[in-house]
C-alpha cells in the first residue's frame, strides 16, 4: 500500500504544479487525458473542456456511473495594467482576501508563458497603527511583475483577462501530509487516475465514466454539461471537505486529517448560489457497506457554506442520484492547503469497493416500497 500512496503523492505533486484557472484548464486537461488514456476504452473532450474517460463494463445492461473531480482552480484575471506596469486584478472564485498581501503569484500570458509576481503590500514602516488590522479588499491590491511600464507588460503578452494564480507549489510536510496550492481538487483528480488504472484491468459490471470537469470554481458549470452527455444512472463527486482539527474550527465538526475519506450528508451554500446536495440514500447505503466490508474508516460531513458540482448534476433530466465523497483539507482556498495522502488512498479503496458492487441489479430506488402497497 505504501507504493500506492507514493504513486498518489507523485500524481498530486505533478498536478498541483500545473496552473489551471477556471476557464483556462487546457494544460490540466491534456495531463489528465494522457494519464488515463492507457487504461480506458475511450477519452473525449467536449466543447467546454471537460475530459470524459469511459471504461466499458462487463455487462451491457449495467448502469452508467459518473465519477468526477474538477480540474480547475480559483484565482484572478488581469483587470487593468497601470501606466507604471502594476497589474490590478479581478477575483475568480472564493478568494480569502486576508491571505493576499505579500503573496507570490503567477501571471500567464496570451501565449501561455508564465511570469512570477507578487501582490504588493504597503511597506510596514509606512503603515499607520489603525491600518495594521484591516483586511485590504482585493480590488485595492496589485500585482508587481517587476515591470516599469504598461508597454513593457504588454510586450510580454500580458493582457486584460489573462489568468493569475497562486504560485504553484507542493511541499512535503511530516509523514504523509502535504501542502499545496490546489489540493482542491487535484487530490480528486489523482484518485480518478488510480481508478482508471484499476478498473482498466478489472472492469466493473457497470459502465464507468471518469470525468475531469471544468469551471467548478466559476459557479459549477462544467459537470452539468458532462452529465447531460453521459446521462448517468448515478454520479459521485470527489472533492475536498473542511478539516476542523485546528483550534479555530474545533467546534464546527469532527472532521480531521488522517480520519479516512469523507461522505457528504448535507451541503448548502447559503450565499448567492442557493444550492447544495443531500445524498441519495441508495448511494449512502452503498458506501457505508463498502466502508464496512473493506474496514475503511468513513467520516461524515454536514456543512453549511459550501457546495460541489453534484448540486447541479443531480438536476439533470429527470434527476440523477448523487453523493459527495472526498477528503478532509485544511486551509481551503488558500495557497497552503493541507491534506493527508492516507485519506486519498483510503478514498480510492472505498471507491473501488463500492463501484465494484454496482451492476444491473443495483437498486437506485430512493426508499423501499412497502410490500402492502397495491395488494388487495
Amino acid at each position: 500500500m505504501r507504493e500506492l500512496r507514493s504513486e498518489i503523492r507523485e500524481l498530486l505533486r505533478e498536478m498541483v504544479l500545473i496552473p489551471a484557472l477556471s476557464g483556462y484548464e487546457e494544460r490540466m486537461a491534456c495531463y489528465l487525458s494522457e494519464a488515463v488514456a492507457p487504461f480506458v476504452s475511450e477519452v473525449t473532450s467536449d466543447s467546454l473542456g471537460n475530459v470524459i474517460a469511459r471504461i466499458d463494463g462487463r455487462d451491457s445492461e449495467g448502469p452508467r456511473v459518473m465519477v468526477f473531480a474538477h480540474m480547475d482552480q480559483l484565482g484572478f484575471v488581469v483587470r487593468k495594467v497601470s501606466p507604471s506596469g502594476l497589474i490590478q486584478i479581478e477575483r475568480l472564485g472564493g478568494i480569502p482576501e486576508k491571505v493576499l498581501p505579500g503573496l507570490r503569484v503567477t501571471v500567464i500570458s496570451e501565449a501561455g508563458s508564465e511570469f512570477p509576481g507578487v501582490i504588493g503590500v504597503k511597506s510596514h514602516h509606512a503603515t499607520k497603527v489603525e491600518e495594521k488590522y484591516i483586511v485590504t479588499p482585493y480590488s485595492e491590491l496589485y500585482v508587481d511583475l517587476g515591470a516599469s511600464s504598461a508597454e513593457e507588460v504588454e510586450s510580454w503578452g500580458v493582457e486584460v483577462g489573462n489568468p493569475v494564480v497562486y504560485e504553484p507549489r507542493f511541499t512535503a510536510l511530516h509523514g504523509d501530509r502535504v501542502s499545496a496550492t490546489s489540493v482542491d481538487d487535484r487530490g480528486g483528480c489523482a484518485v480518478l487516475v488510480k481508478l482508471a488504472e484499476y478498473f482498466g484491468s478489472h472492469p466493473p459490471d457497470s459502465t464507468l465514466y471518469l470525468v475531469g470537469t471544468v469551471q467548478e470554481e466559476f459557479n459549477l458549470r462544467g459537470a452539468m454539461v458532462a452529465a447531460n452527455q453521459i446521462q448517468p444512472h448515478a454520479a459521485i463527486s470527489l472533492d475536498i471537505f473542511i478539516s476542523c482539527d485546528t483550534p479555530d474550527l474545533a467546534e464546527r465538526s469532527s472532521l480531521k486529517l488522517g480520519g479516512g475519506p469523507v461522505m457528504g450528508m448535507y451541503t448548502f451554500h447559503g450565499r448567492g448560489t442557493l444550492n447544495g446536495t443531500i445524498p441519495h440514500p441508495a448511494l449512502v447505503r452503498l458506501f457505508q457497506a463498502a466502508s464496512r466490508s473493506g474496514d475503511i474508516p468513513l467520516q461524515r460531513s454536514a456543512n453549511l457554506g459550501s457546495l460541489t458540482d453534484s448540486s447541479y448534476v443531480q438536476l439533470v433530466n429527470s434527476g440523477v442520484p448523487c453523493i459527495d465523497l472526498g477528503f478532509a483539507t485544511r486551509y481551503t482556498h488558500t495557497p497552503v492547503e493541507v491534506c493527508d495522502l492516507a485519506d486519498l488512498e483510503a478514498l480510492y479503496s472505498l471507491l473501488v469497493a463500492g463501484l465494484s458492487s454496482v451492476g444491473p441489479d443495483f437498486d437506485f430506488s430512493r426508499r423501499p416500497v412497502p410490500t402492502s402497497l397495491g395488494s388487495e
